[in-house]
């Protein structure tokens, strides 16, 4: 069963090839992270298609062509160290974020959802990555700058707190949109922030506060 699941994976990242993602490094860690561990029992069956999942506490395990898609746009950037990722949620995008930066620091509101990604990581044997329950909204203050920024769930507008801890040079990937929703690459330059529309997408909110 274990030898199916990896080819899975290497199917999976087949796929994401076909379908657009040209980053060989990114396909390469797709290709051997079991997402079928970051997905409950009875939906493991389809983990490795390309599409979002429940992961319950009304979220989502992002579909695996966005994934690709948004770690591939901070390598683009020359992103490689330090990067904040908000909304941990089942810890999968943390898992490929973990095998590509240096260090990688991940927010979740839900601490039910944290507990359990932390686990998932470590039976992976992935530890660079720090936890934070809290507002994915304020960021991590305390832990910024940082040269890369990712958000896995759509912003009602642009979150300033988190434009306000990238490192100068640094990018921030965000979905920014409620009924319709944009990937908006943001670029830090000094206090100037240029925008860039990637796609139409499609994401749970991102909703403020913390949830015990």
């Amino acid at each position: 069963m274990i030898g199916n699941l990896q080819r899975s994976a290497s199917s999976l990242a087949e796929l994401l090839a076909k379908e657009g993602v040209t980053d060989q490094r990114v396909l390469e860690v797709i290709a051997h992270t079991p997402r079928h561990v970051f997905i409950d029992e009875v939906l493991k069956h389809k983990a490795y298609q390309n599409t979002a999942l429940p992961i319950g506490q009304g979220q989502t395990i992002s579909q695996p062509f966005i994934v690709a898609q948004m770690t591939a746009l901070l390598r683009q950037h020359g992103v490689n160290s330090k990067v904040l990722e908000i909304g941990t949620g089942s810890g999968y995008q943390s898992a490929i974020l973990a095998q590509l930066f240096d260090k990688v620091y991940s927010v979740e509101r839900i601490k039910a959802l944290q507990w359990q990604a932390k686990r998932r990581l470590h039976q992976l044997d992935l530890y660079n990555v720090s936890m934070k329950h809290g507002d994915g909204w304020q960021g991590w203050a305390s832990q910024a700058p940082f040269q890369g920024i990712i958000v896995t769930a759509a912003a009602s507008s642009v979150p300033e707190q988190l434009l306000q801890q990238l490192d100068d040079g640094g990018v921030m990937i965000v979905p920014i949109g409620d009924a319709e929703q944009k990937l908006m690459v943001y670029t830090r330059h000094g206090n100037q922030f240029n925008q860039q529309v990637m796609a139409d997408v499609r994401f749970v909110p991102l909703i403020p506060g913390d949830i015990i």
